[in-house]
């Protein structure tokens, strides 16, 4: 098994905003937050991630969100905050899925091994020390993807490999934000244990 800071250095996020669900169970596409935006950034420069991939088909949000990153990566921002500037330094927007899917292929050599996470469980739910063991992980990167909205559609669902098994809390309530259950999971899965 590979030690998690090596898989770590193999693996990307994306945060999916289409085909998500809303409450009702309607395929949608939502916005792309600016909290979004920054936080899993940082959560995945601290945990030492290749990278993280915002997804949306939505033209004029890509641009914001290049704009966003824009300020920061070379803007004014950039000169007032270089911790900003390295967490958003291997992010890149993305229009669908197959485009992260591909262009984690074209870095990685290889095509990933797509992981979604969820508030549910499902037949092809793993736990963490699970995926982390997966025979399949020296050979491949590593795709983790986080729904917005209600959770990723199951158009989504059923082409990934793995599902992670839901956090869950002591409350009777499983409705976590997507930045703090992106958090918790890039920790379950590469924190330091020491």
């Amino acid at each position: 098994m590979s030690a998690p800071s090596e898989i770590a250095a193999r693996s990307w996020v994306a945060l999916v905003h289409h085909p998500v669900y809303d409450k009702n169970g309607r395929v949608i596409t939502t916005a792309i937050t600016n909290l979004d935006i920054h936080d899993l950034a940082r959560s995945s420069r601290t945990y030492g991630l290749a990278g993280y991939h915002l997804v949306t088909p939505v033209a004029a949000q890509r641009e914001l969100a290049s704009r966003i990153m824009a300020h920061w990566r070379s803007g004014e921002g950039a000169a007032m905050n270089d911790f900003r500037r390295q967490a958003l330094a291997p992010v890149e927007v993305v229009p669908s899925l197959d485009d992260s899917i591909a262009a984690v292929a074209a870095a990685a050599g290889s095509p990933p091994l797509l992981v979604a996470t969820s508030a549910r469980r499902g037949p092809r739910t793993v736990g963490y020390d699970d995926l982390l063991a997966d025979p399949e992980l020296p050979a491949r990167p590593l795709l983790i993807l986080f729904g917005t909205g209600w959770g990723l559609a199951d158009q989504v669902m059923d082409r990934v490999d793995r599902v992670l098994a839901p956090i869950q809390g002591a409350a009777d309530y499983n409705h976590l934000s997507v930045r703090s259950a992106a958090a918790i999971t890039l920790d379950r899965l590469f924190g330091d244990r020491t």
